[in-house]
Parts: C-alpha cells; sequence; structure tokens
C-alpha cells in the first residue's frame, strides 16, 4: 500500500524548514520601525511662548491660516502638472493641467509648484502615512497595504481633531481605514477597482464645491483616484489619460475660485512605487492671501521631501507638530513680509525651526530609550548641536528685539544650524532603519542551508529516507519540537520576553540535526550494502550501474550559473536573458550527450565496434526505424523548446534600469489601444488562444479515452473548462472598451465585469472540488458473451499472503486482460468452462493519473489568464507547449537511454514516460498497445505493481522540485546578505528576495497539493477495483 501520509508529512516538514528560514531571515533584514506611541499636546512646556507678550490663544505658534483644502490627486507626477510651452505637439499627460503654472505666473507671491518626493518604497499606505505623521516608511511595512491597519503614531488627522478642527474627508476609502472615526464627516468610496475611472472621482466631485462654499469645516481632505487608474488601465499615452487631467484641471480651478483669504490650499500628487518617477510627484500650495515674501518669489525651487509637509502644515494651521515627526518646516512660507522688515522675518523662520528642532529633540531622546537602533555617537554630537542652538536662540530672542547687521548674521546662521540639524536628523534615520540584525540573518541563511542539504540527500536516497520514516521523519520533528518548547519553556521562566522566532529557530535547527544524524547512522548500515535504485525502472542492472550520487555534472553546474547569477545586480535586472540562455543550454545538452554516450544517432551498422558499456541497440530494421523516429522525434522537441524559449521574449517586460527598453506590445491591455482593428485583431488572438487551450487539453483526454466516462471529472472537462473560457473571453470584451461605447447598456456592463470574474472563481473551485472528489476519468464497458472471465473463480497469487497484498498483484494483471477480453475471449476460452463473467474494456484507465491533475492545471491556467493583461493569454498556450515538449523530451530520453532517466520537478513527469509506453511499444514491432509479451501495456498502472516504489519516487521528486526552488532561495538571500550594503540593494537585491520567497511559497503549496491529489487518485483506484473484483475471486 503507499505511503501517503509519510510521503507528505516529510515533504510539510522540508516547506516548513524553508519557511521558518526565510521568516528569520525577514525579521534581521526587513526591520520594522519601533512606533512611539505618545501624542503632541498643546500643554507641552518646552513649546511655551517665551514672550509674555502674546495674549493670543494659540498652540505653540501664532497659525497663518484658519482653514486649509487639500486635495490628493492619486499618481501626479511632476511631469503631468508642469507646463512646458515649448512643447509644440504635447502627448496625453502633458501641459493639460494647465492652472497650476497659469497660477504660479500670474500670481506669484500666492501660488508655487514644487517636485515633491517620497522616500521609496511607498505604496499608498505607506504615503498617506508619511505625510500625515511626519515619519519614514520602512521597507517591510509594505506588506500592510493591502490589509490596511489605523495609524497608531501621533498624525495631523489626529492632531486636528484634538484641537477642535472639523475635518471632513471624501475620496480613497483607504483613509477611513487608517483613521477610523477620526472625521467630522466622510465620503468614502472604494478604491480597489482600478478599472474604475469615474466613481470615486465623480462621488468628489457631487459634494466638494458645495463642502468649500459652506462654513461646516476646517480642514477638507478630497483623494481622487481618476489618474491613477487611468495609468494602471490605459497608460499615461492614452487620450483618457488626457480627460482626466483636464478634469483635475477644471476641479483646481473651480475650488480656487472658491477659496476665502483665509484659506490654504494644497493640491499633491500621491502614488506608490520605488523609481523616482513614482516617487516625485507634484506639491502646489495657494492662498487669496499672500504666501511667499515680495521679490523672493522667483528663488530656486528645491524638492520638497515628502515628510517636510507635516511640521509645516501642522505650524501654518496652528496645531502641534505630531511627536514623530523629523521633517523640516518650509522655511520660505514663514518669511511673510516685506523684504525691509528683513529682522522679522528671519525671527518668524527662526521661530518656526527652533520649535520643530525641539519637537524632533524629544522625539530622538523618547526613540533613543526604546531602541537602541540609533548610533550613540551620532545621538550625541545631534543632542550638542540641538543644545548650541537652543542657547543661540534663547540669546537671540530671549530678550529684548535686537537689530543691526551682527544680529541679523546670527539669526541666519542660526537658522542654517536649525536646518543642518534637521538635516542631520533625517539622515540618522534613514541610516539606522535600515540597520540589519546579523545575527538572526545567519541562523537564517543556516536554517535554509541546511533544508537544502536536506533536500538533496531526501532526493538522492529517496528509497533509504522512505524506508526509514519513524527516524529520518518522526523523531526529528519530536526533537525539534521538544527543542523549541524547551527554549520557549526557559524564557518564560527566566523571566525574558519569550521570542517566537528564537524558539523556532532552535526548533528548526534541532529537527535538522537529528535528521542528519539518524540518516548517517542509516547510510552505514545500508546505503553502501544497497545502492538505491532507480524509481521508474525496476532493471537491477540499472540498480547495479547507478552511482551514489545521481545529479548530473554539467546539469547541475548548469543550475548553479543561475544561483551566481543572482549575485549580480546587472544579471538580475537582465534575468530573463540569463535563463533562457541556461535553459536553452541545458535543452541542447540532453541530445548531445546522449549522442556523445553513443545512444541517439549511433548507426546500426556500428553496433558491432561500439564499445562494450554501451546498451545494445535495435537490430530488426522495424526496431531500427523505431529508434530513428524517437531520436528524431528527441531533436524535434529539442529544437522547438528552444525556439519557443527565445520566442517568450515577445511577451517581455522593462525595469527601470533597462533604459531604452521598451516593454512588448502584448503587455498593453485591450483597453489601452486606440488602433480598433488592431484592438479587434489581438481580442482574436486571445480568444483563439483561449480555445487552442481548451482544445489541447480536451484532444489529449480523448485520444486517451478519458472524455468517454460519466464520472463528475469529466463532466468538469466536458462543460466546466468550455463555460470557464466563455466566461473569460466575455470579460476581456467588456473590459477592452470604455464604458460611455455601451451607451445605455452601462450598468449592464458593468454588473458583467463584477460577475463574470466571480463566475469564474466559483467555477474553478467548484470543479477542482469534483475532481478531488471523484477523480476518476475510467469508462468501463461490458458486454455478456461466452468469453472467458478475468481470472478463474479460484485464481489466487500466492499462498500465504495477505488479502491486500493480493490485491496489489491482481490489479495489473486484471488491466492486462481487460481490454484483451473482446479481440481474443473466443480463441483464448476454448476449452474452459465459462464462469458467466462479462468481458469487460476500460477506457482511459492508463492516463488515470495524469487526467485529473491535468485538467486542474487547466482549470488554473484560465483563471491566471483572466488575471494577466489579455495578450498574455497567447504566452500560456507557448507554456503549455514548452511543457509538452519537455516531457517529450523526458520520454524520449528515457526510451532511448540506460534506465535511469528521472523526474526532477512534477509528477507529470513521472507519469508521461508510462503514458507514452503503449505507442512506443507499437513502434518497436509489436502490436499497439502490447507490451514485451504481446500483453497489453499497462502505462500508468505499472505504477500499482509496487506501491512502495510509487510512493519514493514521489518523494524523490517533491524533494527535488523544493530543492532547485530553495537553493534559489538561499542564493538571493545569501547575495542579499552579502550585498545589504550595496547601492541597489532595495532597487534589485531586496525585491528580488521577496520575489523568490513569495514564489516559493506559493510553488511549494502547489505541489504538495498537487502530490496529494495523484495519491487522492491512487485511493479511488484502489477502491474501483475494489468494487470490481467479484468476493468469490478474492
Amino acid at each position: 500500500m503507499m505511503k501517503r501520509v509519510p510521503v507528505l508529512a516529510l515533504l510539510l516538514w522540508i516547506c516548513l524548514l524553508f519557511y521558518v528560514g526565510t521568516w528569520i531571515f525577514l525579521s534581521g533584514f526587513l526591520l520594522v520601525k519601533v512606533e512611539v506611541n505618545r501624542n503632541s499636546s498643546c500643554k507641552d512646556k518646552p513649546f511655551s511662548k517665551q514672550d509674555s507678550s502674546h495674549t493670543e490663544h494659540f498652540c505653540w505658534s501664532e497659525p497663518r491660516f484658519k482653514r486649509a483644502v487639500i486635495l490628493i490627486i492619486d499618481a501626479l507626477q511632476y511631469d503631468f502638472a508642469r507646463f512646458d510651452p515649448e512643447i509644440k505637439d504635447p502627448r496625453p499627460f502633458q501641459n493639460k493641467l494647465g492652472v497650476l503654472s497659469e497660477v504660479v505666473a500670474s500670481r506669484p507671491a500666492h501660488a508655487r509648484l514644487y517636485p515633491f518626493r517620497a522616500d521609496p518604497p511607498t505604496t499608498t499606505m505607506q504615503r498617506i502615512k508619511g505625510f500625515t505623521t511626519g515619519s519614514l516608511p520602512t521597507f517591510v511595512d509594505v506588506c500592510s497595504n493591502f490589509g490596511t491597519n489605523a495609524i497608531q503614531e501621533d498624525n495631523l488627522i489626529h492632531q486636528l481633531g484634538q484641537n477642535g478642527k472639523r475635518v471632513v474627508f471624501m475620496g480613497d476609502d483607504t483613509w477611513e481605514n487608517l483613521f477610523p472615526n477620526q472625521f467630522h464627516r466622510s465620503l468614502p468610496f472604494p478604491s480597489f477597482i482600478v478599472k474604475d475611472l469615474h466613481t470615486v472621482d465623480n462621488g468628489i466631485l457631487q459634494h466638494l464645491c458645495s463642502t468649500v462654499e459652506s462654513s461646516d469645516w476646517d480642514v477638507v481632505i478630497a483623494h481622487f483616484l481618476g489618474v491613477d487608474h487611468c495609468g494602471h488601465r490605459y497608460s499615461p499615452d492614452h487620450h483618457a489619460m488626457a480627460d482626466k487631467l483636464t478634469q483635475m484641471d477644471q476641479v483646481v480651478r473651480s475650488v480656487i475660485e472658491r477659496l476665502q483669504n483665509d484659506t490654504l490650499l494644497v493640491v499633491l500628487g500621491e502614488h506608490g512605487g520605488d523609481s523616482q518617477k513614482e516617487t516625485d510627484a507634484a506639491l502646489f500650495l495657494f492662498s487669496p492671501s499672500a504666501l511667499f515674501t515680495v521679490g523672493q518669489e522667483k528663488a530656486l525651487q528645491e524638492v520638497v521631501p515628502q515628510i517636510d509637509l507635516v511640521p509645516t502644515l501642522a505650524q501654518l494651521l496652528g496645531i502641534p507638530i505630531p511627536y514623530s515627526n523629523i521633517g523640516k518646516v518650509m522655511v520660505e512660507l514663514f518669511a511673510l513680509g516685506s523684504p525691509e522688515d528683513g529682522s522679522a522675518q528671519e525671527r518668524r523662520q527662526a521661530e518656526a525651526l527652533w520649535i520643530n528642532a525641539n519637537q524632533v529633540n524629544r522625539y530622538l531622546d523618547t526613540y533613543s530609550l526604546a531602541n537602541k537602533d540609533l548610533s550613540p555617537m551620532i545621538l550625541a554630537h545631534l543632542k550638542d548641536m540641538f543644545l548650541l542652538a537652543t542657547t543661540e536662540y534663547k540669546t537671540l530672542f530671549g530678550g529684548p528685539l535686537a537689530g543691526g547687521p551682527e544680529h541679523s548674521s546670527r539669526v541666519q546662521a542660526l537658522i542654517a544650524t536649525l536646518q543642518l540639524y534637521l538635516n542631520q536628523v533625517r539622515e540618522m534615520c534613514q541610516a539606522s532603519w535600515a540597520r540589519f540584525h546579523p545575527l538572526r540573518m545567519a541562523v537564517g541563511n543556516a536554517v535554509l542551508a541546511t533544508a537544502c542539504a536536506l533536500c538533496f540527500i531526501t532526493s538522492d536516497f529517496a528509497d533509504v529516507v522512505g524506508a526509514s520514516y519513524r527516524r529520518l521523519l518522526w523523531i526529528p520533528v519530536v526533537s525539534g519540537t521538544v527543542a523549541g518548547g524547551g527554549f520557549a519553556l526557559w524564557q518564560f521562566s527566566t523571566g525574558s520576553e519569550v521570542e517566537v522566532l528564537s524558539s523556532l529557530g532552535m526548533a528548526a535547527l534541532v529537527s535538522q540535526l537529528s535528521f542528519f544524524w539518524n540518516f548517517c547512522r542509516r547510510k552505514a548500515t545500508r546505503v553502501f550494502v544497497h545502492q538505491p535504485s532507480d524509481l521508474l525502472n525496476a532493471t537491477a542492472d540499472a540498480a547495479q550501474q547507478r552511482p551514489a550520487l545521481t545529479w548530473p555534472s554539467i546539469p547541475l553546474t548548469i543550475f548553479f550559473l543561475r544561483c551566481a547569477s543572482l549575485f549580480s545586480d546587472s544579471y538580475v535586472v537582465v534575468e530573463g536573458r540569463v535563463v533562457t540562455f541556461l535553459l536553452s543550454t541545458l535543452a541542447i545538452y540532453i541530445p548531445v550527450q546522449m549522442n556523445w554516450a553513443g545512444r541517439l544517432l549511433l548507426p546500426f551498422e556500428a553496433q558491432k565496434s561500439a564499445p562494450p558499456c554501451l546498451p545494445l541497440q535495435p537490430s530488426t530494421p522495424a526496431a531500427s526505424s523505431s529508434y530513428k523516429k524517437e531520436s528524431l522525434t528527441l531533436l524535434g522537441c529539442t529544437g522547438f523548446l528552444v525556439a519557443s524559449l527565445y520566442s517568450s521574449h515577445f511577451f517581455h517586460g522593462c525595469r527601470d534600469e533597462q533604459g531604452n527598453c521598451k516593454p512588448s506590445a502584448f503587455l498593453t491591455p485591450l483597453s489601452g489601444l486606440r488602433d480598433i482593428q488592431l484592438r479587434n485583431f489581438r481580442y482574436l488572438l486571445s480568444v483563439s488562444s483561449v480555445v487552442a487551450w481548451v482544445c489541447l487539453v480536451r484532444r489529449w483526454m480523448r485520444h486517451y479515452g478519458n472524455m468517454n466516462s460519466k464520472s463528475p471529472a469529466v463532466l468538469v472537462a466536458r462543460c466546466g473548462l468550455p463555460l470557464v473560457a466563455t466566461f473569460v473571453s466575455l470579460y476581456w470584451a467588456m473590459s477592452s472598451a470604455p464604458a460611455e461605447d455601451f451607451g445605455n447598456l452601462q450598468e449592464v456592463v458593468r454588473l458583467a465585469l463584477l460577475v463574470f470574474p466571480r463566475a469564474v472563481y466559483v467555477l474553478f473551485g467548484l470543479g477542482v472540488a469534483v475532481v478531488c472528489w471523484d477523480p476518476l476519468t475510467v469508462f468501463l464497458k461490458s458486454r455478456k458473451e461466452p468469453a472467458p472471465s478475468l481470472l478463474p473463480p479460484t485464481y489466487r497469487a500466492s499462498t500465504g499472503v495477505s488479502l491486500q497484498a493480493e490485491l496489489q498483484h491482481l490489479i495489473p494483471h486484471i488491466y492486462q486482460r481487460m481490454r484483451k477480453s473482446l479481440r481474443a475471449g473466443e480463441r483464448e476460452g476454448a476449452g474452459r468452462e465459462d464462469d458467466g463473467q462479462p468481458t469487460m474494456e476500460a477506457y482511459g484507465l492508463g492516463t488515470v493519473y495524469s487526467a485529473p491533475l491535468l485538467l486542474v492545471l487547466a482549470l488554473l491556467g484560465l483563471v491566471l489568464a483572466m488575471l494577466h493583461p489579455e495578450g498574455l493569454m497567447l504566452s500560456f498556450v507557448l507554456l503549455l507547449l514548452q511543457a509538452c515538449a519537455i516531457l517529450h523530451m523526458h520520454s524520449a530520453a528515457t526510451s532511448l537511454s540506460t534506465p535511469g532517466s528521472r523526474a526532477v520537478s512534477c509528477p507529470l513527469l513521472l507519469l508521461w514516460p508510462l503514458v507514452c509506453e503503449s505507442t512506443k511499444a507499437g513502434k518497436r514491432g509489436r502490436r499497439a498497445g502490447e507490451g514485451e509479451d504481446g500483453e497489453e501495456a499497462v502505462m500508468e498502472m505499472k505504477l500499482r505493481e509496487d506501491p512502495d516504489r510509487f510512493s519514493t519516487a514521489l518523494l524523490q521528486l517533491g524533494a527535488r522540485y523544493l530543492f532547485i526552488h530553495g537553493a534559489q532561495l538561499l542564493a538571493s538571500v545569501c547575495s542579499a546578505t552579502i550585498l545589504r550594503r550595496h547601492l541597489m540593494v532595495w532597487k534589485i537585491f531586496a525585491p528580488k528576495f521577496i520575489f523568490e520567497a513569495s514564489g516559493f511559497a506559493v510553488t511549494s503549496v502547489c505541489l504538495l497539493l498537487g502530490l496529494a491529489l495523484v495519491m487522492r487518485v491512487d485511493s479511488a483506484v484502489s477502491d474501483w477495483f475494489k468494487r470490481l473484483i467479484p468476493a468469490h475471486s478474492r
């Protein structure tokens, strides 16, 4: 009986080791900044006014404005906002937002346009958090973008509410999640429907102007999403982008017309990403009253860091600066007055900077007590600088006001010192919050490296491991659990904090050491006595010739070159071409190596002179012809695979580092194509690819007889696949054109765009559930006639054996006889006594394992295709054909080589050579579908001749698959560790590591599910044969 639970348990344990190692490394590589849960208050004494002449009631500093309107235009890049009159033929995103430049040119003392830069990496949540708290985003916070939680740090929204400001919000519902119950009035709209360009913006426009004209507000925040969604759906070069920017231009104009003198207008871009185009947005400031000093409005405009907006808005509105802010005020906004009154301007600027610096110094004091990741030396230097600046500030402004050139120069020096202090604080925080935890990173590397070694041993000695599950699985798991639990208990008993990661790391390392110890003991007693035999071929010669380590040197070298390429940022940038070259080299190596060994194109006349170590080649003319055909098939599949690998470059994307690279036209959604004929052609090509996808799968199942069955799984293939393909095609058709093109049917189209994807998901879930419930796709045909029974009523496999062992022996014998019974029933039945049993013929039993697996993959492929641009459906078909070529190459190599070719990545590589067995048998001079003795080729039923070997083969496949992906994960982890101070670590190596880690998590889960499905089919086949065999024949 197949060992199902131990195989899955061992592979699951290996996967958990990789997960733990990745998690530990993540905790040391992507550190999260410690949040300080304290809030600023007007009662804070260090910020009380030193001059008793002030009698106004305000907080920290005198406000310049009573109200503010903040318009956030998502994805408003600086290029979108800047007007360039020299551009004669502007692109759709150029010169459409002309109101900003017009106001700056006509009213220079009232408006200014800045480049507005965020600290990468950012997403929407990090950007909002940055310009409301004034703190720096950290890389690991990106993972919380789609599971948004409320911001706990002190922020502008909290301070506005605490100080009696009525905040009205409308737009992106992310704000409602980040700041729950903190708005005076809120009008949120759904933000993740990227194809919807108008719902959020139109909802804002219905309330924005009327709200601004009313008096029931102090701060209005409106977050528009149309420009961002238009860029995602169409690209900036689409006419829809011009329409959206023109609409935003009208919005800004209408708001400006309704502003009063005590109101500040802030228009800013907000978007996510880490490239300069995505981090450089636009910031526009305007007020009907003068904002800037007359005569200084044409000063050089610097790039404004995103976090600098927080202390600036706080002081302009007269509220406390958020506690965790490390931004710097925009001093030009505090120099109001005539140029002749320079001392008053300098005093206001110095006061704003001193309040800002005092708040930052307080935050550093608090943070350094809670966490020790800031450099003590730099902290001491900054503390000395702040104390000197504070002393100078009190000297200059603590007494009666002074004047003169010397006083002015000292004030200017103080302003420069405070600015330098704030800049150095920001630089220190940026550097410190990118510090790593070397010990955790080392432990993570160690766990991953030992997990890879464990996979390698398991794959190469799978039969040894499969025979010792108690020693090599359960003992390591128990010992690791005890070690981890004991370490956690020791932490708890000593009064220290129980660290889950430390306990998991201890458990992982102890369990791995236990595995290696028990394996070495097992190896000493068994491995050198009985070399592990081949798992797919039961010939004794192969077992005798097989070396202890079976990994071919050249393919393994190519794989290690792939891993080594992850240490170079240049190779990671052009990873697609590197991988294509290495895969092509590996594909070409297979026939070259076989020809070199004399197994591919060796002339049959030269067999007499062939070295004795080579296997004998076919001697009959028919066998010789068949051998040549198989050789040509292998060469043809190799050529097609290499050509298709290079054809995949037609679907390439571009990275920011690739300069003049242009992304593939297939990546452009149909909705982004202006040419209607090209759009229709692309749509027909995509639909044709969907049809080809479905037809290829159904044709394969029909060829091997799986479509004859009336089982629920076949119903999924007959109806479920075409229905899913139809919904996907209809969804593409409706999403490719703007909703306005459908006239009165817009609401129906919007409903269909919601219904069709959900229908695809539901059908996919039902299809997978049905296949798992009843995976058999076998049709049993019976007819009553005088014919011999499949087995004599008194047949027994042997005596003195258990019923289960006898059943395992009977199953292949039954299958071999079932289809022969119709053709040879009368001839073989002569002289026998008829037992009255029906003559039976089975369809699809030879591919009973492959069919449900292929059916689930077909459903999954259609779901993934719907989640990608329509043009990539052609690449999905290309991937399917590449997989077929690889499987045929594997099958041909298995037939042409000495027994020993083994599957290395997925269950189909194990099953495919057996599927092709009947065809090869017919080509070699026997009747189609018959084996060596004239019997029906059992195909995949051969796996049931030895259930232990079958389960061991699955274990080997899973372990080697995990080794391939685990080694790439380990390489990316090592590259991130070694190159953690590299200039491109956050641009290239960290994203690559996260991609490899997430890819391993997804593929490992899929591997376990695929193997579980194969085992489910095996269980169903066993139950089916038990019902088939008469009780008196058992």
